[in-house]
């Protein structure tokens, strides 16, 4: 029995090692294309082992250094600012509702949660963020519109308030003469690290990852962040691309441009921060997101 229970941990442990690998070899994949020569990627295709090593994509991208460097320190600036605002407005928001005791919390949440079925419009928000609060141009408008407050997180996050944090425990400390917003910031909160945590790095990436925002209320080049900045570099280079066939001039920047080798570099300057940074939350998000899971 017990040499038939350590065979089967033992092929758990390889079958898990397995998928591990076979999860990584797409992101080894990427790397390894975007330090390949173009030539060799023409002639032999995408390979784990490069016939000949080049870092001409990353030359390519990081020829004007210091707007790279701009544009990380501004995503990185409205990722952090994001991610602590949206995580203290939801937090704000789910904890009451997760109090039997609050008027109207029922249809609070629905209210709440009738904002993930339907929208007012693409033009009311815009004119709404240009017009009204005239964030036009500023970092303000990568931070705010669309990601400030998520009806499925304040609903995540009311959900592991209802079912992890014991009513008991509440109840002690209003005996003891704690006040609501002492009861939240010392005991709610420190209990509550896996959920923030979880909430925390689904805001992140979305900060992250956000382009959208970045196009449609920044003209300055200046205030652009880095998948913004990627973005417009890749569209450059398929403009280019097209018009290399009816244009002279277009055929021999194109030429001399690394092609295939920069796509898959903007893809590890854009998610290679991330990925550095996932493990330090992976417990926290496994933990917060089985917990928000349960129904309230």
């Amino acid at each position: 029995m017990i040499k038939t229970n350590r065979i089967g941990q033992a092929s758990i442990h390889v079958f898990f090692w397995l998928f591990t690998i076979a999860s990584l070899l797409p992101f080894l994949l990427i790397f390894m294309v975007s330090i390949s020569d173009e030539t060799s990627i023409e002639s032999n295709g995408y390979s784990l082992f490069p016939s000949k090593i080049s870092f001409a994509a990353y030359q390519f991208l990081f020829f004007n250094f210091s707007e790279i460097t701009k544009a990380y320190g501004i995503t990185i600036f409205c990722t952090i600012t994001g991610t602590v605002l949206s995580l203290f407005v939801t937090t704000l928001m789910a904890y009451p509702l997760s109090r039997a005791n609050l008027p109207f919390r029922r249809s609070l949440a629905f209210y709440i949660f009738f904002t993930m079925l339907f929208s007012g419009g693409m033009v009311p928000w815009y004119m709404t963020f240009v017009n009204l609060l005239h964030m036009k141009n500023s970092m303000l408008a990568m931070i705010i519109p669309g990601m400030l407050l998520s009806a499925f997180n304040i609903l995540l996050m009311r959900s592991f308030f209802a079912n992890s944090i014991p009513e008991s425990v509440i109840e002690s400390a209003t005996i003891d003469g704690a006040s609501e917003i002492q009861i939240f910031w010392k005991i709610v909160t420190p209990l509550s690290l896996p959920i923030l945590a979880t909430i925390g790095l689904f805001t992140t990436l979305a900060y992250w990852n956000d382009w959208y925002n970045c196009m449609l209320f920044i003209d300055k080049p200046a205030l652009y962040n880095i998948q913004y900045l990627m973005t417009k570099t890749l569209t450059n280079i398929q403009y280019l691309i097209m018009k290399s066939n009816s244009s002279a001039q277009a055929g021999e920047l194109l030429a001399k441009m690394p092609r295939e080798t920069v796509r898959m570099a903007l893809a590890i300057v854009g998610i290679g921060p991330l990925l550095l940074a996932y493990p330090f939350f992976q417990k926290y998000y496994i933990s917060g997101i089985t917990s928000g899971a349960v129904k309230g």
